[in-house]
């Protein structure tokens, strides 16, 4: 056998033949250090691998994935999400103590060799040959560290990640080709740096920062010498090592880092046998990570602004772009959402609506002029458990929202009254509105074939004594169904798809309008959020702005901040200033005499709608004042419950309907969001009512106090039951009255939206 040669073996070929037929993992390092000095050299399994010289020159390292914070309007934080848990930091914000130990664990000898250690290399091979298999390896810190690297650019494909750490030849010749390369760039102090930020350390922590706080909640700056000793011994294999699981094999670990430390010099054998002495001293601070720890019920806000950022192109050319960008992280994301609007928003919801309930409510506040969404909650919380949802029910389906939408009911009926009004037609607008009529036809659609009532179907008001004629103001303050199905079958449908669609009006799948007149009564189904910015355009005097979530993006690359583009709301005209000005006055009427008295505001101008639809299956209630905007929804998202005899927040309602359940968490969410903003009032225009048309053809049919039918002068009995349903409706300002429930037919595929199994969704 020939004699060995200091530093050098057996002959390169006789020991990688020996080498090979033992240990893959060592003859892919022989291999490694046989090819620079050879040169032209080929590999042991020619043609399988690239040549060492063929190789690229230079690694490609991906920015270390870190995580994003996502913040509120004032700066303070709503979550942290990441793909992996990472805290970049300098070398000089690392403890020293940890800066040796794991040098001295994994690497001894990491400032004494250059990108591969050859005695390290000799002794990893003898051992191998010995042993028959692979009991040491003889990777060095800086090769541990673009191993690394490749599965960081593998990211969560597991097929990348498998083909990054695989034991192959292939694989061991790249690694040293780049090793080389780094060492040559960066220097030993980078290097160690680098690997102290990528390594994973278990426990979802990824990096020294990260395990110094996940451990002992505390900075990796301010690590002990056994507290650093105990992180260095991890990360050989953190789930062996692991010491929340395993404090006996973790301690054991952490003892001959300890006492590797000590033969190396690098602490007093005195002080590492104390050390040996100390108890692991875990304060383990548990992940943080994702959307479901959002502070202030804002987990379903916080999903909205990723659903957003991986959705617009302003953030990548395609869905790819932007979801790597996304799990890469470090982002700082501040938000639209205003700390104190959505503390109100879930406090009301928390007041009138239990978790428990058979049904949920969602709220969505809008700043009117600017799209911001200042608030976003809902009854129940974002979860996986009972009476928990990943449904955010205030947004469309591609934001995490329900498939449909949910049927809107009456608060549909501004639209048509708004695409009334840009026509031409006067606000005393006047029409018979019986208490029973068949559907209008045929009634004038965009197309050229108008549409038609083929099966003479017909609708009704709520109750018998209400019955036209209704002026516009009236018959709003009413939400009476005939009234505003007349109105659409003397405008056409086009005017009132052409308005929706400048206000971006749009079904809860995405989809436009049906031309339908069933849309007069909220037959579509359409999303809070999509209602509440829509009527923030009649609180900005016509001005429609898409709703944002997020005001500015930072990303922290290297040791750099830059900053990101992010979407801009457009605002553009979608109706005159008099037509907005001549709705806000209608809808002041709701809150102040007719169906939404319940909602009103008493210290401001407010204005709003009230719906309730088929069966009592959805209840509305949208409102602004002249600087806030909202929709509040009511009702089971899988439209199966009916919201007769039920309690809602622990109070009984024999019938739910837009004024009594969703008006009073409007009032109070609103009114919460809006203590101590500026008061502000709507431009005024005087609408004649009924009442002036009554008093000036002496008909005597009605009083100041705008009741119907003169007997009835103030009483609360049936003439108080008002319209804003068929099938159920929407109530006056007091709890009497009776609510019949009608038993009319609807033309059949006439409802778009969430369907109750028999082919009718939301009516009106």
């Amino acid at each position: 056998m020939p004699k060995k040669r200091s530093g050098g073996g057996l002959s390169a070929t006789q020991q990688a033949a020996k080498f090979l037929g033992v240990s893959v993992l060592a003859g892919a390092v022989l291999a490694g250090i046989a090819l620079p000095a050879v040169g032209a050299l080929g590999l042991a399994a020619k043609g399988s691998v690239e040549s060492f010289d063929e190789l690229p020159a230079n690694l490609k390292t991906p920015p270390l994935s870190q995580r994003t914070t996502i913040l509120d309007a004032k700066g303070g934080t709503i979550a942290t999400v990441y793909s992996r848990d990472r805290t970049v930091v300098d070398l000089k914000d690392i403890a020293p103590n940890m800066q040796k130990a794991i040098v001295a664990i994994e690497d001894a000898r990491f400032y004494q060799h250059g990108a591969v250690d050859l005695k390290g290399v000799l002794r990893a091979l003898n051992r191998n040959a010995q042993s028959g298999g692979v009991s040491e390896g003889a990777s060095t810190l800086t090769q541990q560290y673009v191993k690394n690297v490749f599965v960081e650019e593998a990211g969560d494909d597991p097929t990348k990640v498998a083909q990054a750490t695989q034991q192959t030849l292939g694989r061991k010749i790249k690694e040293l080709k780049y090793a080389i390369q780094v060492e040559e760039e960066l220097g030993k102090k980078k290097i160690l740096e680098n690997y102290l930020n990528i390594t994973f350390f278990g426990q979802q922590a990824y990096g020294v920062e990260a395990a110094a706080h996940r451990y002992f909640s505390k900075s990796a700056k301010d690590l002990k010498l056994q507290e650093a000793a105990l992180l260095a011994g991890i990360v050989q294999s953190p789930s062996r090592y692991d010491p929340v699981n395993d404090e006996a094999e973790a301690t054991k670990r952490r003892n001959t880092v300890l006492q590797r430390m000590a033969d190396l010099g690098d602490v007093p054998q005195a002080e590492a046998d104390k050390a040996k002495e100390t108890p692991l001293g875990l304060k383990v601070s548990k992940p943080k990570n994702g959307c479901i720890t959002a502070v202030k019920g804002a987990s379903f806000f916080c999903k909205y602004v990723e659903k957003v950022f991986k959705s617009d192109p302003v953030f990548g050319k395609n869905r790819e772009t932007r979801a790597k960008i996304w799990n890469q992280g470090g982002l700082t994301i501040t938000t639209t959402l205003d700390p104190q609007a959505q503390k109100s928003v879930q406090a009301s919801l928390k007041d009138h609506v239990n978790q428990t309930d058979k049904v949920a409510a969602a709220a969505t506040l809008v700043e009117p002029g600017t799209g911001k969404i200042l608030g976003m909650g809902q009854s129940k919380p974002y979860g996986y458990g009972k009476n928990e949802t990943e449904l955010n029910y205030s947004v469309d389906s591609e934001y995490g929202g329900s498939n449909f939408g949910f049927p809107t009911g009456s608060t549909f009926k501004p639209f048509v009254a708004a695409a009334a009004l840009e026509e031409g037609r006067p606000p005393t607008q006047e029409y018979s509105s019986p208490y029973e009529m068949a559907y209008p036809s045929p009634v004038q659609t965009c197309e050229s074939t108008p549409w038609t009532n083929r099966n003479n179907e017909k609708l009704e008001n709520e109750s018998k004594s209400e019955h036209g004629p209704y002026r516009l103001k009236k018959a709003m303050e009413l939400s009476v169904n005939t009234y505003f199905v007349q109105m659409i079958a003397d405008i056409g449908l086009c005017p009132v798809v052409n308005i929706t669609d400048k206000l971006q009006v749009r079904q809860g799948n995405g989809d436009k309008l049906p031309e339908r007149p069933a849309i007069a009564l909220g037959s579509v189904g359409l999303s809070p959020l999509t209602m509440a910015s829509a009527y923030a355009a009649f609180a900005s005097r016509g001005m429609y702005c898409t709703p944002i979530a997020i005001e500015s993006i930072s990303q922290k690359v290297g040791g750099e901040r830059k900053s990101l583009e992010v979407p801009k709301s457009t605002c553009s005209r979608a109706m005159s200033e008099q037509t907005a000005d001549t709705i806000n006055n209608l809808l002041q009427g709701v809150v102040d005499s007719g169906t939404g008295t319940e909602a009103g505001l008493t210290d401001r101008d407010s204005a709003g709608k009230t719906g309730t639809t088929d069966e009592r299956r959805n209840a509305w209630f949208v409102g602004y004042t002249p600087n806030l905007s909202g929709a509040v929804w009511v009702g089971s998202a899988t439209q199966k419950v009916k919201m007769r005899n039920i309690y809602i927040g622990g109070e009984f309602h024999d019938l739910v309907y837009g004024g009594r359940v969703p008006g009073p968490i409007w009032r109070d969410a609103m009114t919460g969001a809006l203590e101590g903003k500026p008061v502000e009032q709507f431009n005024f225009v005087r609408i004649p009512d009924d009442e002036d048309r009554d008093r000036g053809d002496g008909n005597g049919d009605g009083d100041d106090n705008g009741n119907q039918n003169g007997g009835n002068d103030g009483n609360n009995g049936d003439d108080n039951v008002i319209g804003g349903l068929v099938g159920g409706g929407d109530t006056g300002g007091t709890d009497g009255g009776t609510f019949p429930t009608p038993t009319f037919s609807i033309p059949e595929g006439w409802w778009q939206g969430q369907t109750n199994g028999n082919g009718n969704g939301g009516r009106g």
